[in-house]
């Protein structure tokens, strides 16, 4: 489905900053932020929620470049 939306010039500009710091486009950005929304108004109430949620978003797995990562963790602490 597409729609269009109108944003005002400022609005567009600060979602467009926010999105190129977490490297997203504006519409993967804004996609991302709708998406969100139902953890904002039902947050997850146990572990399994959680995890559910995050693998839902692609967070589990999104760093295939950490092999420990018990290591890790105590690398960046």
């Amino acid at each position: 489905m597409t729609i269009t939306l109108e944003l005002s010039q400022e609005l567009e500009q600060e979602l467009s900053l926010e999105a190129e710091k977490i490297d997203l486009s504006l519409s993967e950005y804004i996609l991302h932020l709708l998406s969100a929304r139902q953890v904002l108004t039902n947050p997850p109430k146990t572990g399994a929620e959680l995890v559910k949620y995050w693998q839902n978003a692609g967070l589990i797995g999104s760093r295939s470049d950490i092999k420990d990562s018990q290591k890790y963790a105590r690398q960046i602490r």
